[in-house]
Order: C-alpha cells, then sequence, then structure tokens
C-alpha cells in the first residue's frame, strides 16, 4: 500500500508517519489490513528525522497541478491531506487561503478522480467553519456558519470531498479539528497558536505573550489524539459517515487560564510567570467567532478519542516534544 500525506514535513504530518510506520498497515479496499509499503511525505521543505526506507519526501507546490500528479498517482491507495495555509495567515492574504487551502484541495479530488482508483481520502477540517450566533454547545447538527476566510475554505473543501465521495471518485472524510494544542517548534500564524504557546514558550524558559483574555474558551486536542483519530478515520468504514462526510471530533472544552493552571500543576509555578497577557484585536476578532464547546455524541459513537485533562497533555507534551537543554 503507498500512502500520501500533504503537509508532510509538518509536525502532525511527521508525527501521523512515524505512526504509521509503527503501525505497518492499513485497511486496504478489500477493507483487510495491507502493509504499507511507501509512504510520500509532500510539503514545500523536506521532511526531516526519518531514516526508514518506506519514507519518500518530496518539495513542491501543493496548488501547482502538475505537481500533484507527480505525487498522487493510481499507486496511491490512502491520502492524508493535511497541507494548508493557517487561520491569521488566510485571513490577510485572502489569495494565498483560496489557493492552497481551496484550490489544492480540488486538484487533489481531481487528480484522484483521474487516476481512476477511489483512494481514501483524509481532509483535515476544523472547527472554524462555524462562527456567529452559536448554542453554548455546538451540536452534530449545528449548521456551519464560518465567520473567517479559513473557516469559509475548509467549508467548501468539505462540500467538495463530500461531492466526490458521491460520485465514486474517493472514499472521502473530513474531520472538523479542534485547536491542535500542545504544538511543538515556533510559533505560527495561526489565530489559534497562542493556545500552544502560552504551555509551550514558558516551559521552554521563553516569555509567551498570550493575545487574548484569561477566560477565553477553546475547543482543544492534543497531537497524539489528533494522530490517533487520523488513522481512526482513515480505518473506518464508508457507512459509518452516512450522507455527511464531516464530523466534528471529540476534544476538550477549556479556558486558557485553565490551560495555565494545569501547566503549574504538572510543571510547578515558575513557568506561568513567564506569561504576559496582552490583547490582540486581531486576533480577538477571529478567535471571538469560534466555537468553545461541543456536544460530539457522533464521533463518540464512531470511537474516536478525546483528551480527559489538560494535565494530561501537558505532560504528553514534555515527554514528546519539549526541548531538552
Amino acid at each position: 500500500m503507498e500512502v500520501l500525506i500533504t503537509g508532510g514535513a509538518g509536525f502532525l504530518g511527521s508525527k501521523l508517519a512515524h505512526q504509521l510506520l509503527r503501525r505497518g498497515t492499513l485497511i486496504g479496499k478489500d477493507g483487510q489490513p495491507q502493509n504499507i509499503t511507501r509512504i510520500v511525505l509532500f510539503d514545500q521543505v523536506a521532511a526531516q528525522g526519518f531514516s526508514d526506507p518506506r519514507i519518500t519526501s518530496v518539495t513542491g507546490d501543493v496548488s501547482d497541478p502538475a505537481a500533484i500528479a507527480a505525487i498522487l498517482t493510481p499507486a496511491t491507495q490512502s491520502v492524508f491531506h493535511l497541507a494548508a495555509v493557517v487561520s491569521g495567515e488566510a485571513e490577510s492574504d485572502f489569495d494565498l487561503g483560496m489557493r492552497i487551502n481551496l484550490d489544492a484541495t480540488r486538484f487533489l479530488l481531481e487528480q484522484a478522480r483521474k487516476n481512476g482508483n477511489r483512494p481514501r481520502f483524509v481532509f483535515t477540517s476544523s472547527v472554524a467553519v462555524f462562527g456567529g450566533d452559536l448554542p453554548a454547545k455546538v451540536l452534530d447538527t449545528t449548521p456551519a456558519t464560518p465567520q473567517g476566510s479559513y473557516g469559509a475554505q475548509k467549508a467548501m473543501c468539505e462540500l467538495m470531498v463530500t461531492d466526490y465521495t458521491r460520485k465514486g471518485f474517493v472514499d472521502g472524510r473530513s474531520l472538523r479539528l479542534p485547536t491542535v494544542s500542545v504544538r511543538p517548534g515556533k510559533a505560527n500564524k495561526a489565530a489559534s497558536s497562542f493556545a500552544s504557546g502560552v504551555i509551550r514558550e514558558p516551559l521552554n524558559g521563553v516569555v509567551s505573550v498570550c493575545p487574548v483574555p484569561p477566560e477565553t474558551r477553546m475547543w482543544v486536542l492534543s497531537p497524539r489524539s489528533t494522530v490517533h483519530n487520523l488513522i481512526h478515520a482513515h480505518e473506518l468504514d464508508a457507512a459509518a459517515f452516512g450522507h455527511s462526510g464531516a464530523v466534528n471530533l471529540c476534544g476538550l472544552s477549556i479556558t486558557v487560564k485553565e490551560m495555565v493552571d494545569a501547566m503549574t500543576r504538572v510543571a510547578g509555578p515558575e513557568p506561568a510567570k513567564l506569561i504576559e497577557w496582552k490583547e490582540d484585536p486581531a486576533v480577538m476578532k477571529l478567535v471571538r467567532t469560534w466555537p468553545g464547546d461541543f456536544v460530539t455524541t457522533r464521533a463518540e459513537n464512531m470511537g474516536f478519542v478525546q483528551d480527559q485533562r489538560y494535565d494530561d497533555v501537558v505532560q504528553a507534551y514534555r515527554e514528546d516534544d519539549l526541548q531538552k537543554p
């Protein structure tokens, strides 16, 4: 079995690839486990940290149809489409967001259609498809009402994945991811970047400037649980997704203050002293439109997992990704 991961050099793409290498198998078209013989990691930069011969790192532009044709071939049986321009960047550069988030997804789907082999297609959407006047807890039946370009682009891609699935071109499933926390590495241009920065930077002895007030509520999921759910989505039979291929993933509803309190319980009081609270109107404009709590009965019934305590999320970051002196 050959697998393609777009955004494969990113932290989620890399973690997913390592987990797939450890598993060694994925469900094939016949519903039976098949050995993974090749994983193509496609990104604008080369993937690092792999020595396994099953890994092929390819660089290129995900919005270039020629590049897509070279990496998504009739031999590709599974696609994990993670590549995207993040929320803040999609809002500030509309053309870039449309090209990378919308056009690239259509090029991938269209190449799969040309290949004619109906690969499984796991698309990472976002809870940013919701916004505006929302109930206290977003339901599985709550309609998508994005209030930013990133959310709108993700919602449009969901519809494309569903329609290409209906037509038999792919076997698609879209996951509306919570904010993933704690992300390792440097801060990015996502409006939600602070949800990792308030933990990551202090634990690394660096000052973190939080652009939202402490009472800001977030819907979050750890990297460990996110990778588990990506693979679980692939392994589910298409019938489990029904007429709508998009599912709101389980998460943890928590305020930024509660996140910092969890860090203090795990790592002591010193890291929290490195947090500076300084509101950023541009970030606040986006974040305040996002839902902070969900009822995820459908995802739970489908077997998706969530984190029970943010203390465990902080500890997992310390074990998996904290930079050691």
